[in-house]
């Protein structure tokens, strides 16, 4: 027990994160003392993990939409109605969740996250809530409430498998770790109006969501005429509550042991206490469970820059992960020009990695559950290397003291990792050609590093200690084997300090 006028400590989220900025008007910024974290431990196994891969899958992938189910705002109101009834047809015919995860695990991926439910209200899981009001969007008079019964999941279409549940049984036997996104808006069931862009809006909106929504609406909507429904009801309210609870504790119940849980999108001030209340409801079935931030503030356990890598170390003691799509979109992309390539893949995943995150880049399957050619080429590229270079970055850590305090860089190509025990930094370089890496004389320069007399020095992939002397005012001079002078994506060098 706390004694009197004492807080326990919480990891926080840093000042400068965009998607705490978005709630913070209405959020209290430390949680209540009645609540944990996720202890230390799962703090430290999720910084461990340094690479996964984020898939996005649902109703949008038999259309091919970029930007997952987004465009659905955008749509006509015949079109809304058409892909609500999209789930008639899903049944990914080559889908296996055992050739999943023996790809991935030869990627080099640690973990996977999939979408159980994304905002257009369709799950991938056994779900036994029900659905009981959703939009008709083609009534005479215009888009209108009606009464229903249903899932609206995998169950109801014509694959009628648990999607969630094939995936994790696959990635325990093949040691992958398991994140389960989940949106917080449902834009199929009509009692989560008008929360987060719901399309049918309510005259009362501003009860409910936050004022960077209302502004946000024209860009989500692409200047389309607003629907209105009538003011959401106090059994609707609760109806809502009730099965969005009900649904993540099922995800936590259901499926054995989750690592994480990818929460996505915020559900406004009102929503807001008895959102707190579910968080420490799934709290209490899993309690090691690292939670995403976004929507929840510092009841969370780690955080996502989205679409880039910080430029610097983050000034922050809470995780966090990049997610980065390889091509345009998290979702699946037809155009193999679009891939960004195994290059960039490792360039970022280095950059996160050395500045203490993780790395989590974005694919999407095909309607029929399989992987683009391209993007399965670049990312076994990236499994080959970590199969030589993993040493470099699973498991390893920051240096915040010492002579090394602080160095996780030098000019644009050379990337530092330490391990555990503090005896070895890796230096890593990135190759842009092989000029970048030798002098004439096939050596290479590390202008930070001087270690002590005797160190051995040795290129990983390669089993002999390799030549090497400091140089006063030139700095770290390595002699390259002549057998790896060829240009790779990278080369790791592991330092003795």
């Amino acid at each position: 027990m706390n004694e009197p006028n004492m807080r326990k400590s919480f990891v926080t989220l840093p000042e400068s994160d965009t998607h705490w900025h978005q709630v913070m008007e209405y959020m209290e910024p430390l949680p209540d003392d009645d609540y944990c974290q996720a202890s230390e431990k799962a703090r430290a196994d999720f910084r461990d993990m340094k690479y996964g891969v984020r898939i996005h899958w649902g109703l949008y992938s038999m259309l091919n939409l970029q930007e997952e189910s987004w465009p659905f705002l955008k749509m006509s109101d015949e079109d809304r109605a058409k892909y609500q009834e999209l789930y008639k047809a899903f049944n990914p015919k080559h889908f296996s969740a055992d050739r999943w995860m023996d790809f991935f695990s030869k990627a080099g991926f640690k973990c996977f996250a999939i979408t159980t439910k994304h905002h257009e209200g369709f799950s991938l899981f056994d779900t036994k809530t029900r659905v009981k009001r959703r939009v008709n969007w083609t009534t005479s008079t215009g888009p209108s409430i009606e009464d229903c019964d249903l899932a609206y999941s995998v169950m109801e279409t014509p694959y009628g498998k648990d999607i969630i549940r094939e995936l994790c049984d696959a990635a325990r036997k093949h040691d992958i770790k398991i994140d389960l996104y989940f949106s917080n808006p449902d834009w199929y069931d009509a009692d989560f109006r008008p929360h987060c862009y719901h399309p049918l809006q309510t005259p009362d909106a501003d009860q409910y969501v936050i004022q960077n929504d209302m502004k946000a609406c024209a860009h989500r909507f692409e200047g389309r005429e607003l629907s209105f429904g009538p003011p959401l009801s106090d059994d609707e309210f609760e109806a809502m509550i009730k099965r969005h609870r009900e649904q993540l504790a099922e995800l936590l119940s259901n499926y054995g042991h989750i690592d994480m849980l990818c929460l996505d999108m915020w559900m406004g001030p009102k929503m807001w206490p008895r959102l707190k209340e579910t968080i420490k409801t799934i709290r209490k079935i899993q309690p090691d469970l690292m939670i995403r931030c976004r929507g929840i503030g510092n009841y969370g356990d780690y955080y996502t820059p989205e679409g880039f890598v910080p430029g610097s170390p983050e000034n922050t003691d809470m995780p966090w992960m990049v997610i980065y799509p390889l091509a345009s979109s998290f979702s699946y992309d037809p155009d193999g020009g679009k891939y960004k390539g195994s290059h960039w893949v490792i360039r970022n995943l280095v950059d996160a990695v050395a500045k203490g995150g993780n790395f989590m880049v974005g694919i999407g399957p095909d309607i029929d559950g399989g992987w683009h050619p391209e993007a399965m080429r670049q990312l076994l590229e990236v499994g080959k290397w970590l199969n030589v270079n993993g040493e470099a970055i699973y498991a390893t850590c920051t240096k915040d003291e010492g002579i090394y305090g602080g160095l996780y860089k030098e000019g644009d190509h050379t990337y530092f990792t330490y391990s555990k025990a503090g005896d070895v930094m890796y230096a890593i370089v990135i190759s842009d050609g092989a000029s970048n890496l030798s002098g004439a004389d096939g050596t290479v320069i590390i202008n930070s590093v001087e270690p002590k007399k005797g160190s051995a020095i040795s290129l990983l992939g390669f089993e002999k200690s390799l030549e090497w002397q400091y140089i006063s005012g030139t700095g770290l001079m390595i002699k390259m084997p002549d057998c790896c002078l060829k240009a790779q994506l990278a080369y790791s060098f592991k330092i003795q300090i």
